[in-house]
């Protein structure tokens, strides 16, 4: 296990995990999520707790950086592929267990909605850690 580079990655795999929320989340889908979740538990932007935010976003980014460093998981592709199906398998459970015991969603849409675009952002930090993960390898 390299610890620099499972430091590295977690740093930049947070970095795009917190800017990739921020857009998709944050920005594209804030109507929607205004119209389709529960709203009764979400906080306004200015109550927002941004450490834990931003520590959360370590930590998500931290399991892909260690799970990449034990499968020498190295390249934007192989990080891409990794950050697909950790994170749809992660996010769908998460998803239809809160369908299934909370009314966080208002229907069937909201929650693919929300699956896809999870996925889109696992995929997509995936993609840096895996790419930041392999900077400075050696080609054969």
């Amino acid at each position: 296990m390299n610890t620099n580079k499972i430091v590295i990655g977690t740093i930049a795999g947070g970095v795009a995990f917190f800017l990739l929320g921020w857009l998709i989340y944050g920005m594209l889908l804030t109507e929607f999520m205004k119209a389709n979740y529960n709203q009764c538990a979400m906080k306004p932007m200015e109550d927002m707790i941004w450490w834990a935010m931003i520590l959360s976003n370590l930590v998500w980014a931290l399991l892909y950086a260690m799970l990449f460093s034990w499968t020498n998981t190295s390249t934007l592709m192989s990080g891409a592929k990794m950050g697909f199906i950790i994170g749809f398998l992660i996010i769908l459970s998460f998803d239809l267990s809160f369908y299934a015991m909370s009314n966080m969603f208002f229907g069937r849409r909201a929650l693919c909605v929300d699956i896809l675009a999870g996925t889109i952002t696992s995929t997509i930090g995936g993609a840096v850690i895996g790419w930041v993960m392999g900077m400075g390898k050696k080609a054969a």
